[in-house]
């Protein structure tokens, strides 16, 4: 498994519930993208409260990110490897 640690990720929304990380995603981006609880990307697997909103913004993927003990947060992350795999999901 990965560490978003050691990602390069820029923090958009920080401290937030993840109902808030999602309505973010959802009022400022519009290639958006669903998937369920578990959903591995950038070998993490997703937590929160299905369907998980993921948008593509360029070459970066914007996703809710739940670490436990310390909230939710919106992060954006260049991903071009992990795009092709989200577009493919329906």
């Amino acid at each position: 498994m990965g560490c978003i640690d050691e990602l390069n990720y820029e923090i958009l929304l920080p401290n937030s519930s993840f109902k808030e990380c999602a309505e973010y995603i959802k009022k400022n981006f519009s290639e958006i993208y669903y998937v369920p609880a578990g959903y591995r990307i950038f070998e993490n697997y997703l937590i929160g409260v299905p369907p998980i909103p993921i948008a593509v913004d360029g070459d970066d993927v914007i996703l809710p990110y739940v670490k436990p003990c310390h909230g939710s947060f919106v992060l954006r992350i260049p991903g071009k490897e992990e795009m092709g795999r989200l577009r493919a999901v329906k």
